[in-house]
């Protein structure tokens, strides 16, 4: 499964902006395998659902600039999706291994990078915020239809430097062969420094912006909801939609940079499973 992280759609990076292995965050969206039964005649040529899979496509993303924006922009994306025995590359966990994966529980561990916001998207004279990189690790509970998410990043370089949690729970329906919906809700966590750079206005940048200072200290910065859909046009070939809305929680919104602390977003996207 990939899924959209946002930017995040990150899960990583507290908010929901799919970029290509950026998480994309905090935030989860979902690109799926369809089942093994897909209307085909004869035997089926494509991976099993679980199994090894390698998945490509293009999308796009309509976002705010940054977490708290009043402005969005249109971001073109890569859809990833690659699994070969424990070795992953996909939107939400970046790239690594799963160190336990059974039906039930997936650990894993990996790369994947942190969102910022470019010096023009953020209030004059706040600066830019550089994306960074990130290592991760999530346990993954599947239980009666339901996946469960506890992941954790700690930024290495570039971003914020900061620690961030993440979890999410989804349910995907597959109201047909081809059709596949999965509502979910999340929220992420940051720790001091996390909250403080992305959020916080310096000295400087209080004297350059003509904004209060500000600080904040660690806690829960979003919660968020999603929906999305997936019609497989093929065994092969699938359309994706992905809807929801983010909530900034807590002392965050009260930044000089929030302008909206509740954004909608939107994601489509097609891929091609090999």
């Amino acid at each position: 499964m990939c899924t959209f992280g946002a930017v995040g759609i990150s899960k990583l990076t507290t908010t929901i902006a799919a970029v290509s292995l950026i998480a994309w965050h905090g935030s989860a969206l979902a690109q799926a395998e369809p089942p093994i039964d897909v209307e085909i005649a004869g035997p089926q040529e494509g991976p099993p659902p679980d199994g090894d899979h390698f998945a490509i496509g293009v999308g796009a993303a309509y976002m705010p600039t940054y977490m708290g924006s009043s402005d969005y922009r249109i971001q073109p994306l890569p859809a990833i999706d690659i699994k070969y025995k424990r070795f992953f590359v996909n939107f939400q966990d970046g790239i690594g291994a799963n160190l336990i994966d059974t039906e039930s529980v997936t650990i894993g561990a990996g790369f994947t990078m942190a969102d910022g916001y470019r010096a023009k998207d953020a209030p004059a004279g706040v600066g830019k915020l550089s994306t960074g990189v990130g290592a991760r690790g999530f346990v993954k509970f599947r239980q009666a239809g339901f996946e469960a998410v506890l992941g954790g990043t700690k930024i290495l370089t570039g971003s914020t430097e900061g620690f961030v949690a993440d979890a999410s729970l989804s349910y995907p329906i597959f109201v047909s062969q081809r059709l596949m919906l999965m509502p979910s809700i999340g929220t992420t966590y940051g720790n001091r420094k996390h909250n403080n750079r992305y959020f916080g206005i310096t000295p400087q940048q209080s004297a350059a912006s003509g904004l209060p200072q500000f600080s904040v200290g660690s806690g829960f910065i979003d919660v968020k909801a999603e929906l999305g859909a997936q019609f497989f046009l093929t065994d092969r070939i699938g359309l994706g939609l992905i809807g929801g809305v983010t909530r900034l929680m807590d002392d965050v919104r009260n930044s000089p940079i929030v302008e909206k602390p509740t954004r909608p977003f939107g994601i489509a996207f097609i891929s091609y499973r090999f």
